[in-house]
């Protein structure tokens, strides 16, 4: 059970970090220079980042490496107090950072404090990763005794997105520090505070060494140094499936691993038993919360005919009668999308279905940043609204008339990340689910979920395979394996 103290002052310091970035324990000035951070809701600046160089990067990767090693020697419960001690401070500290959270990223109060949970859950998670056995005694057919065993990488990248960037950023940097990795971390320049700053003094705080956690934002060309450096062995990417692409390849070329979480456009399965009102109450969750802004958000809404009317009725009202607008103002079910290129891209693709001959049920209006929940009826199937990921709070729904439809609708998709089956009957939800190409299903519940010891990721167009996630998922992707043999005497051989 942990302590929780309130803190006697401020974590994050805008006099500190101003156009800065962090290498080598050192807040430094960035050399890609600095850009604003701008609160969406508003467009007031609440404080000037620093962005990192391509220069930066291969400093930080030379300071990482020199510091990982002897991180990786300290002792294993050294290493796990250090992310017990980071897990409280996400307590200690969450008001604050959930402030940041509201007014930098536009998440509403409870899914910052969520996000706040899952991070320090992540980090508690991550701190019996020192203790676990890493490694195996194999057998051999000669005299001798065969190990498996599991060693630090040397230097993590994790890159991070705009959306959710405390979660994002934490399940990929706190296993990786917990198995004795070194981090460089590149944040979003969005969301650099909440998903940068405010790590980077967590683990200072908590006794991580110096050079241990790097934090160099920047845009492309910085994440393209991080991939092609030679002392980064792993990356962990977080972002579209457009842009995990461009990471695979160059990741490919320098023949460094890539976990690759990605995009998704999760289907909603609404079976002919299913009370309707439940199923709109796990879709509106699962469709707006975030303003659609999740990689599991429920995208396509596939509704059995019989109950098709009435959900989209229903679903309309609902969307109807929410309150959006800035989070740090006041009560609101839907924030402020993250700048006007995405919101521009959303209305686009509402314009572009309902003239394919969608219907608009809901929304599809906005004023400044804040689009209002939409919901679109009857899209054709080709419709970018219903067979792409928006990441805007639009719900597109479909009907269908046999399991064996919405199997197909289900799985007619590149992507395959979340996928959510409301049903009386569970166990028939579980035999479609079976059929449904997805990393990750819930029967009776919506497509949003996270907990820290599960392992995440999709298929297909929304990963690699790689997981986030669970004792064994992380040491998977945050260590090598290597091959051990000792004899006690020389072998002979015939040559």
């Amino acid at each position: 059970m942990s302590t929780v103290t309130e803190p006697t002052t401020a974590l994050i310091d805008p006099e500190v970090f101003a156009g800065r970035v962090h290498i080598d324990g050192e807040w430094v000035p960035g050399g890609g220079g600095e850009i604003a951070s701008v609160e969406p809701a508003t467009g007031e600046t609440l404080a000037m980042v620093g962005m990192a160089s391509p220069e930066d990067v291969a400093r930080a990767a030379e300071g990482a490496a020199r510091a990982q090693r002897e991180w990786a020697a300290m002792p294993h419960p050294a290493r796990a107090a250090v992310l017990r001690k980071a897990a409280q401070l996400w307590e200690a500290h969450a008001e604050e950072i959930m402030g940041w959270n509201v007014r930098e990223v536009g998440a509403i109060p409870p899914l910052a404090g969520f996000a706040l949970h899952v991070t320090a859950a992540e980090c508690y998670e991550a701190s019996a990763l020192p203790s676990a056995p890493l490694g195996s005694i194999l057998s051999s057919e000669e005299p001798r005794l065969s190990l498996a065993q599991q060693i630090p990488v040397g230097v993590v990248g994790v890159i991070s997105p705009f959306n959710v960037p405390l979660i994002l950023g934490i399940r990929a940097v706190a296993p990786a520090l917990a198995l004795g990795n070194a981090v460089l971390l590149k944040p979003d320049p969005r969301t650099v505070i909440t998903g940068g700053v405010s790590m980077v003094r967590i683990f200072e705080e908590a006794g991580l060494p110096a050079g241990v956690l790097q934090l160099v934002p920047g845009g492309a060309d910085v994440g393209e140094a991080m991939v092609a450096d030679p002392r980064v062995r792993v990356v962990a990417f977080t972002g579209s499936t457009r842009a995990g692409r461009a990471v695979g390849e160059l990741a490919g070329r320098h023949l460094t691993r890539a976990h690759l979480e990605l995009g998704g456009n999760s289907a909603f399965i609404v079976r002919h038993d299913a009370d309707v009102d439940k199923a709109v109450n796990l879709a509106t969750w699962g469709a707006f919360l975030h303003q659609g802004q999740i990689c599991m958000t429920v995208g396509r809404h596939i509704v059995h005919e019989s109950i098709f009317d009435q959900y989209v009725e229903k679903l309309a009202a609902k969307a109807d009668s929410m309150h959006v607008g800035d989070p740090a103002a006041g009560q609101v079910h839907l924030g402020p999308l993250i700048d006007e290129v995405q919101r521009d891209r959303v209305h686009t693709l509402v314009q572009d279905a309902v003239a394919q001959g969608a219907t608009l049920a809901a929304g599809g209006t906005y004023e400044n940043l804040f689009y209002r929940p939409t919901v679109l009826a009857n899209p054709p199937k080709d419709a970018a609204a219903y067979c792409d990921e928006v990441f805007g709070p639009v719900a597109s729904v479909v009907s269908f008339a046999t399991d064996d439809e919405a199997v197909a609708l289900a799985a007619d998709t590149d992507y395959g990340l979340s996928l959510g089956i409301v049903t009386a009957d569970a166990l028939a939800g579980y035999e479609l689910a079976t059929r449904i190409p997805s990393g990750i299903v819930h029967v009776n519940d919506q497509t949003v979920n996270d907990e820290a010891n599960a392992p995440f990721g999709g298929v297909g167009a929304s990963g690699t395979g790689s997981r986030h996630g669970g004792a064994q998922a992380n040491i998977d992707a945050f260590t090598e394996t290597r091959w051990i043999t000792m004899r006690r005497e020389p072998g002979q051989y015939p040559l």
